[in-house]
């Protein structure tokens, strides 16, 4: 039953995206939800995002990779996977990434192209595959649609109590981690040509088109699934389910594509979080900006940043991968920040909206007030879910990195005041870096 949790978490993420879109209309610059906040409220709130975008950056890189080596990687080279291999994979294809993105900007953009190809006909090849196959041999079981597998149906439904939710509740925390970072179109604004118009587009597509592709995928490793209470033992459900379908060279191909997408989307994510440390300590708002201001003059890159960065995410990985419970831990915290960013960012939109600039090429019209009903309910329940207790190590990674920003935003405005924290410059990230990239 917890497939059908998937398109409710779809039009849920649809609406954040609609929100934010309006809002890059209307202020269209580059550095998302640090830009926005800054112009939306003030310079400080605009550093709070920033430091929770940069927070969840560092841990989302990890949750994404930490896939690659608990997931798949045991079924693809026919290994038993342990945390210990599986913290010593993660950390290999960290240091991989981080060397692409601090030695060649322009070397981590091809990678990450021809990648992201491999990715869409690997999720539209395994997709069809998974259905046609099972279809023609007749292993299609539509029972496991509804199916609750190896849960016990008591208290299935049940939204919860203060310190816990319901399973079928939580089903939707999958789509919530899946379906994000679809913003991101907006750190292009200043080099787009129409952003007002472009940019907001981009969003609700990479939404829907996140949402409908990976329903079918799901809708089809369930339909395919076999046992589901047997596969529940399994530590790689997925993997065992695309080998037992598609036989072992097949879902050998698959996997490899499946490996190089998922490495892509770590890829994308540590470029990102190293442009944002970049860009705020160019702005002399980052612990020790400094350092991490400079350009390799030898690279062109922001190296200093990306040494900080992956430091600090082999850092996190090191002190979450030992659990037994290191992906939910990881998945965990990687799916709250969003949540915190999205309701911020849409809830000071729902204050301001009157007060912005208008917008004629891209706006929600009559539909504004009902699309953002639905964004603040969505956000408020997904947000409810995390009083599970289960979540409890999160909290903590959100909690000790919330204080550390506080301790830094403390001195900043003991030693600068509120008048040293000025509104960020609105130069573009990726084109300052790109053009240092171009002397190489």
């Amino acid at each position: 039953m917890g497939i059908w949790t998937w398109p409710i978490a779809t039009i849920g993420q649809l609406a954040v995206a609609f929100v934010l879109g309006a809002l890059a209309a209307r202020i269209p610059v580059t550095g998302y939800h640090y830009q926005w906040m800054s112009r939306l409220a003030n310079p400080i709130l605009g550093w709070i995002l920033g430091w929770i975008s940069f927070t969840f950056l560092a841990i989302v890189v990890c949750a994404v990779d930490y896939t690659i080596a608990s997931t798949i990687f045991p079924v693809l080279l026919h290994y038993e996977g342990t945390p210990t291999i599986a913290w010593l994979v993660t950390g290999a294809v960290l240091l991989l990434q981080a060397l692409l993105v601090g030695f060649s900007t322009p070397w981590a953009e091809r990678v990450n192209n021809t990648f992201v190809s491999l990715e869409l006909i690997g999720m539209v090849s395994l997709t069809v595959l998974l259905l046609v196959v099972a279809a023609v041999r007749g292993e299609m079981d539509f029972s496991n649609l509804f199916s609750k597998g190896a849960i016990p149906a008591e208290g299935y439904w049940d939204f919860g109590d203060l310190t816990t939710a319901g399973p079928w509740m939580l089903g939707f925390l999958l789509g919530a981690f899946t379906i994000v970072g679809f913003e991101s179109a907006a750190n292009l604004a200043e080099e787009t040509n129409d952003p007002e118009r472009v940019v907001p587009r981009a969003m609700w597509q990479a939404v829907l088109a996140s949402g409908v592709l990976g329903f079918l995928f799901i809708l089809a490793v369930t339909l395919a699934a076999g046992d589901p209470i047997a596969l529940a033992e399994s530590g790689t459900p997925i993997a065992d389910v695309i080998e037992k379908t598609l036989g072992s060279a097949v879902a050998t191909l698959l996997l490899v594509m499946v490996v190089l997408a998922i490495f892509a989307c770590g890829l994308v994510i540590m470029i990102t979080g190293v442009r944002l440390t970049w860009a705020m300590s160019r702005d002399k708002r980052f612990p020790g900006w400094q350092q991490w201001s400079q350009i390799s003059p030898k690279f062109h890159t922001p190296l200093k940043a990306t040494v900080l960065y992956v430091v600090l995410a082999e850092l996190i990985l090191a002190i979450f991968s030992q659990s037994e419970t290191a992906l939910f831990t990881l998945f965990g915290a990687a799916t709250l920040l969003p949540a915190v960013m999205y309701a911020s960012t849409v809830v000071l939109y729902l204050i301001k909206r009157k007060s912005l600039p208008v917008s004629d090429k891209f706006n929600l019209g009559a539909w504004e007030i009902p699309v953002l009903a639905v964004a603040v309910v969505w956000l408020v329940f997904e947000l409810s879910l995390f009083r599970d207790s289960s979540f409890k190590e999160a909290w903590a990674y959100v909690i000790v990195m919330v204080v550390i920003g506080a301790c830094y935003l403390g001195y900043l405005l003991a030693t600068r005041g509120k008048s040293g924290l000025t509104m960020p410059g609105m130069g573009s990230i990726d084109a300052e870096l790109e053009a240092e990239a171009a002397k190489d």
